[in-house]
């Protein structure tokens, strides 16, 4: 219905920004910063995704159909590209030695790269088996790695298009990088996911059921007492110092730790792929949605 409006709307001569200018910030628990306002810091880009905060405040994010990694800086708000041949990455997390550990879904893979762009595999196959394509992940704090695993067909891929796996999983790669197995059998198409930063708890969505779950994390890696969080899906997700929850979709939709919606962000796009809280104070929430990125400054701040 809005791509039709703003068709309508293009055909009448009638600007879109006016449209999204009714689109106010909704707010419930003044986690925005005051008078602050959404911010397009770069587009031009094809579908963005992957956002993952360096030690430095800088944002990592993937323009994937044309396989990059680009950088913005938090101190000169300047996008520049990181990494050409990218293995068309997707969800991105930094590890604590600095390593940008990728979910480079070209050949099903799981990458880390260092800072100046060397890329290891860590994983490319299930019990001998290729997976579906590693879409989004998150680091726990003993270094041990949680990836979703969904079917997206890719028209390029070299290899078959269909499902490798026998379904759509959520695994886990041991800190030791030897163990890994599936932590959760049960969805229909897991995407976005977070842990919070003591490593008790681990939210994901299920996109394919417009659900988000959270689980109790054990010491092995593995996960108990799944709940639903949400009734709502995600592409992407990231979480704040109040144990806020941030989903993407049609912008950006917070949660607080109950699972009661107490904010919504709108954004200019027709899909808002995936969020993070970065800049040097960690208070500025960074927006990847298909051909841009955003900012928007917060009084909450990130805790990665």
């Amino acid at each position: 219905m809005k791509m039709m409006i703003t068709l309508l709307l293009v055909l009448l001569g009638i600007s879109t920004s006016t449209l999204y200018a009714q689109e106010q910030i909704e707010d419930k628990k003044k986690i925005v910063a005051k008078n602050a306002k959404l911010t397009k810091v770069a587009d031009g880009f094809t579908f963005t995704e992957g956002p993952a905060v360096h030690r430095n405040g800088d944002v990592y994010f993937t323009d994937q159909p044309n396989n990059k990694i680009l950088r913005w800086s938090a101190t000169r708000n300047e996008v520049s590209v990181f990494l050409e041949d990218a293995g068309r990455s997707n969800g991105m997390f930094f590890d604590r030695r600095g390593n940008l550990i990728s979910c480079a879904d070209l050949e099903n893979q799981l990458w880390s790269i260092d800072d100046k762009g060397n890329a290891q595999v860590l994983i490319e196959n299930y019990k001998g088996k290729l997976l579906n394509g590693p879409n989004d992940l998150w680091i726990a704090p003993n270094g041990g790695i949680y990836f979703t695993d969904p079917l997206y067909k890719r028209p390029y891929w070299s290899r078959s298009p269909e499902m490798q796996q026998n379904g759509e999983h959520l695994y886990y790669l041991a800190p030791d990088r030897l163990q890994f197995f599936r932590v959760d059998e049960n969805m229909v198409k897991p995407n976005g996911l977070i842990g919070t930063p003591d490593g008790k708890k681990l939210y994901v969505a299920d996109i394919g059921d417009n659900k988000t779950y959270v689980y109790d994390v054990e010491e092995d890696g593995y996960l108990k007492n799944r709940k639903l969080f949400c009734e709502m899906g995600s592409d992407g997700m990231t979480i704040d110092n109040r144990g806020n929850v941030y989903l993407t979709g049609k912008g950006v939709t917070v949660f607080n730790p109950k699972g009661e919606k107490i904010a919504h962000i709108p954004v200019p796009e027709n899909w808002t792929a995936n969020v993070v809280l970065g800049g040097t104070d960690r208070k500025t929430l960074f927006i990847t949605a298909m051909g841009a990125v955003y900012t928007l400054n917060m009084k909450v701040r990130g805790v990665y």
